[in-house]
């Protein structure tokens, strides 16, 4: 085989064991996320307060932890971007 073919199937290696691990990693942290924000808000139930109907609370609850998802999704994008290039070097 071609040095080019086997750097070829080591990033792809790479990016699919990356990809698998990222997946898994958001998954774990997007269970975790809310969590996080309830603690850092002690004395907020906000899930209390969205069934209530308080839109401003399921608002900022939203925005944040989508946010927070989004951040962690960047990080695992940029960890599979890492394999990749690793594997092609």
């Amino acid at each position: 085989m071609s040095a080019t073919l086997i750097a070829i199937i080591w990033a792809l290696m790479f990016s699919v064991a990356g990809g698998l691990v990222g997946v898994a990693l958001l998954i774990a942290l997007s269970g975790k996320l809310p969590k996080v924000f309830d603690a850092l808000t002690p004395h907020i139930d906000e899930e209390k307060e969205i069934v209530g109907g308080n839109r401003a609370v399921a608002e900022y609850f939203g925005r944040v932890v989508s946010a927070s998802i989004i951040g962690v999704s960047i990080i695992i994008a940029a960890a599979v971007l890492g394999g990749i290039l690793t594997g092609l070097r």
